[in-house]
């Protein structure tokens, strides 16, 4: 008999398949599965089949037929070898992934599991054989270029896996058509794969698996197209997304990008990015705690918290931020820090007591990025941001005061739909009034699908004015200018984009500019500040400064896959139909065309002994019940 799992489901053999497929899983939904109901393995052979004495009768009556053969057609066939031919993980992949810190996130796990595979993560996108672009839908401009680069890589003759928010939020768009898609939660997923449930359905196979990219590429790289769109659910519950513990390859070695949740409350009128992650879904505080601590054990030294919303963490699961703050403070090493990442007002509120306490605790930096959009209440009520200015600015009141020379880093748009001059006015007043030495500056672009696009707008030549006038009003004041001659204790992270410095930052987030020293890399000195910008200072390292070193070990080499746990190691060594890869005794999954020949526990060696067993000692357990039963009765 067929186990409930994949009863009612017709299995097609994968291997078997040379033409185009689309794999698509909508909204968590499975589709009919077929016209025709199969209650068990023998009804494949029906009454109405020939038997095998019919069969072997009417062979006799069959003649060969030529065909003439199409020569042009023969030889470009034979040029591009079958999809079957193709051996996967030997590939070249190049990744661009635009956006937040969160989509870099799902980058670097991406290129873990990528490498981990065997795949060659390569910088150079020419040398590629398969372009993964990992998109923002955020603004218009981010997704220009992700339509670019998309051209690009097909004049190329490149394979092309899409990623991100866009596909995601817009899997119909027509330069979609025909390629693959990894959406929503789907990019990360589970690295071994599950025991699958496959349905024919009209001209598509819909599937229902563990999510996870390498099966994405590699069935992309044989010429097949793949679609996973949705979002990860337990019993009607939103999941958080990938385990944490999975393969990565960070994008800078020293600093750890950490997605504490995903999705949000909100319901911005503007905002693309929902329709892409969905609502809030929270991991577990020792989850977050657990990785935090692997990747000090791998030498980092620095760690970002990102979400959409970090403020809202753990409403879906019955905690809160500071909790989670306390225990990563806990974890911290001395000489490494913590970064927290942006927080919506409504949330932050809630907490500002516990929050001045963490921000002030010397291992974690005393920054905060708090959008404000707006400082006009009516704009922020067509927004749907559920709080008004008064609650910004207490926000921020509170946090200068108790949190002494904190960073307060905000996002404006302008030219929001319906904003008047007089809106306009009030937003410049309070950047004015704050001057914060961080600001995202935003010219409002009409996302497609949301409900601010179907809004009267603004004129483009008047949203283009208001973007000038407040960059204006943001240069003309240097936020570091009185901060020359102090001494500063700063962590060495990152190397400027002009190759002249090393990037550091003090204990405020505040950008610090040290000479290129590699004994500085990954530790934290203490510098004299000679020099102030727009957006940095500029130090030099104190003679006989005592240096401290975060890295509890040597952090790892760029390019080095990390989350390389010993489950993993084990999982790749003995599972079913796994590669051998000795240069790196990396874990590998089965390839989708593989999929049916996973064996079934009753299937293995021995294995059907065992439920057999098992099947009779539970019988037994019925038995004894059922005549305890009876002779309690009598």
């Amino acid at each position: 008999m067929v186990p409930d799992m994949i009863k009612n489901t017709c299995i097609l053999d994968l291997s078997c398949q040379r033409s185009c497929r689309v794999f698509e899983l909508e909204d968590g939904k499975m589709p009919a599965a077929c016209d025709s109901v199969l209650e068990d393995i023998e009804d494949i052979v029906s009454a109405e089949d020939l038997k095998p004495h019919d069969r072997q009768f009417v062979r006799k009556n069959v003649y060969p037929k030529v065909r003439k053969r199409n020569s042009q057609k023969s030889n470009q066939t034979d040029d591009d070898p079958p999809s079957d031919s193709i051996i996967p993980g030997a590939q070249k992949i190049w990744i661009r992934t635009w956006g937040c810190s969160h989509n870099n996130s799902d980058g670097e796990y991406m290129a873990g599991q990528l490498a981990a595979y065997g795949y060659k993560i390569t910088d150079n996108s020419a040398e590629a054989d398969l372009w993964l672009l990992n998109s923002c839908t955020v603004k218009n401009p981010a997704e220009d270029h992700f339509r670019n680069s998309i051209r690009k890589a097909q004049e190329g003759k490149k394979k092309v896996v899409l990623a991100g928010c866009v596909p995601q939020a817009q899997p119909r768009q027509d330069y979609l058509k025909g390629l693959s898609i990894i959406g929503g939660d789907f990019f990360i997923g589970d690295f071994l794969p599950n025991l699958l449930e496959l349905a024919i359905f009209k001209d598509k196979i819909w599937f229902k698996l563990g999510d996870r990219v390498v099966e994405v590429v590699e069935e992309t790289i044989k010429g097949h197209s793949v679609r996973l769109l949705g979002q990860k659910k337990d019993n009607g519950k939103r999941l958080g997304g990938a385990r944490l513990d999975l393969p990565k390859i960070r994008k800078n070695p020293l600093i750890e990008i950490i997605s504490i949740n995903t999705g949000c409350l909100n319901a911005c009128t503007y905002c693309k990015t929902k329709h892409a992650r969905g609502d809030l879904a929270s991991y577990p505080v020792e989850e977050l705690v657990d990785r935090a601590k692997q990747s000090f054990q791998e030498g980092v030294c620095e760690i970002w918290l990102t979400s959409e919303d970090t403020g809202a963490y753990g409403r879906d699961i019955g905690t809160d931020l500071p909790t989670l703050l306390w225990k990563l403070v806990e974890a911290i090493p001395e000489g490494a820090m913590l970064r927290l990442g942006m927080t919506n007002p409504p949330y932050i509120l809630e907490h500002l007591e516990e929050m001045a306490k963490i921000l002030n605790h010397p291992r974690v930096y005393a920054f905060l990025h708090i959008p404000v959009q707006s400082a006009s209440d009516s704009v922020l009520m067509d927004m749907k941001r559920e709080y008004c200015v008064a609650d910004f600015k207490q926000v921020v009141d509170f946090l200068k005061e108790k949190v002494p020379g904190i960073t307060i880093a905000t996002d404006i748009i302008c030219g929001f739909p319906g904003e008047t001059d007089e809106d306009f006015q009030e937003t410049m007043k309070l950047v004015e009034q704050y001057r914060f030495p961080s600001l995202f500056i935003n010219q409002f672009y009409p996302r497609p699908g949301t409900p601010a696009a179907k809004m009267h707008q603004v004129p483009a030549a008047v949203k283009k004015q208001r973007t000038k006038d407040l960059s204006q009003l943001f240069h003309s004041y240097n936020p570091y200018d009185h901060k020359v001659g102090e001494k500063q204790r700063v962590l060495v992270t990152e190397e400027s984009f002009d190759s002249n410095y090393y990037v550091a930052h003090n204990p405020f987030y505040e950008q610090v500019l040290v000479p290129k020293d590699p004994l500085l890399m990954g530790k934290m000195v203490e510098v004299n500040i000679y020099e102030a910008g727009k957006h940095f200072m500029k130090g030099q390292p104190v003679s006989d400064a005592r240096i401290y070193t975060a890295s509890i070990t040597r952090p790892l080499a760029k390019g080095e896959v990390s989350g390389l746990t010993e489950e993993f190691r084990h999982a790749a060594q003995n599972g079913t139909n796994r590669k051998a890869r000795p240069s790196a005794e990396i874990p590998v999954k089965t390839p989708l065309s593989s999929w049916m020949a996973l064996q079934l526990p009753w299937q293995q060696e021995g294995g059907g002994l065992k439920i057999l067993s098992v099947g009779l000692a539970l019988l037994a357990v019925l038995v004894m019940f059922y005549y305890g039963g009876m002779k309690t009765e009598l």
